[in-house]
């Protein structure tokens, strides 16, 4: 009898994709986020963003929802927030 691994499941591209930022809070932060994803991902509906302040204000996340086109694109945009300095997080 023979184990086999589960796969984990594949994303179907292209399809819609909730990201979620998180980072410290500051001046510019949600501006910041929403310019690096939408050079990534153009069209990004602004109404739907949505930001959030932590409990003792340090941090802010910023959620929205892009249409994601392949892995590649969202490993770019992942490296692209990152190396901001400013995000700690990126789901």
């Amino acid at each position: 009898m023979s184990e086999t691994t589960p796969e984990a499941p594949r994303i179907e591209f292209p399809c819609q994709y909730p990201i979620k930022v998180i980072g410290e809070a500051g001046e510019g932060f949600t501006e910041l986020v929403i310019s690096i994803v939408e050079r990534h991902a153009p069209g990004v509906d602004s109404t739907l963003v949505e930001v959030r302040d932590s409990k003792n204000g340090r941090f802010l996340s910023v959620r929205l929802e892009i249409t994601a086109t392949g892995p590649d694109q969202l490993q770019a945009l992942h490296a692209e927030l990152k190396a901001t300095g400013r995000v700690h997080m990126v789901l």
